[in-house]
């Protein structure tokens, strides 16, 4: 089992069902994200890009028909080691490579992508990879944090808006077809106690990082009185031409 099973950004159902509430909700999240994914999929070849351990690969892979296996790739070996053990059978492929670099050796009709691209020093370049080798007319869908998150997770490199995202997407004029919103309450108390495993990973000594970073500190108060304390998220699915422009 991959090692660091207590932290903010790896997902193993087996473990997180076993502990936290906390834990339990950001899975279910997690889980509604690959759902939407699949209803809004189209069948054939399949990329899950990004898939951590595989659990989303398999369940993409269970819900949509296509003769051909859904392929999984992440960059962690041992992650992709455990998504074979655990999560590997006729329908699913998985694959060591890293998000940046990655090419299918023909187009795929459904690419997803969930929340990878805050954690990407190269957002834009990893969209430029991807995006281009969706075939006409099939479906890519992404997700990202809405709400600021790049101050207590060390993880995450980018903040997003709804409407920075999607401009993000607007250079490949693909057509979005359908869209989730989630909002996950934030338990103070936790947080504060780091009693919940998924608060363990959070930045240390946050007011030490608010002086260094008084911008951080500002952002996180607007964000605060906007949004309460909630993280919110959105998943997008895009359609692609069906013709060549």
């Amino acid at each position: 089992m991959p090692s660091g099973t207590d932290t903010l950004e790896r997902l193993i159902p087996d473990v997180l069902l076993t502990q936290d509430a906390v834990a339990k909700e950001t899975l279910d999240l997690h889980l509604e994200r690959y759902e939407f994914a699949a209803r809004h999929a189209r069948a054939g070849r399949v990329l899950d890009i990004a898939c951590g351990v595989g659990y989303g690969t398999r369940l993409l892979a269970d819900r949509i028909g296509g003769s051909s296996p859904v392929v999984g790739v992440d960059i962690s070996a041992e992650s992709i080691e455990y998504a074979r053990q655990r999560y590997g059978n006729e329908r699913t492929r998985f694959v060591r490579q890293s998000a940046m670099e990655f090419r299918g050796d023909a187009p795929f009709d459904t690419i997803v992508s969930l929340e990878t691209i805050e954690h990407l020093p190269n957002p834009v370049g990893f969209l430029a990879n991807v995006v281009p080798q969706l075939a006409r007319g099939g479906t890519f869908v992404a997700s990202v944090p809405t709400t600021m998150s790049t101050d207590a997770n060390p993880h995450h490199l980018h903040d997003f808006t709804a409407g920075g995202f999607r401009r993000m997407i607007a250079p490949y004029e693909l057509e979005e077809i359908a869209a989730l919103k989630q909002v996950q309450p934030v338990p103070l108390g936790a947080v504060l106690r780091r009693d919940a495993s998924r608060t363990r990973g959070m930045r240390e000594n946050l007011p030490r990082y608010y002086l260094q970073h008084p911008g951080a500190f500002a952002r996180r108060v607007l964000t605060t009185l906007r949004h309460g304390f909630a993280n919110h998220y959105l998943t997008i699915a895009w359609r692609a031409p069906q013709r060549a422009h």
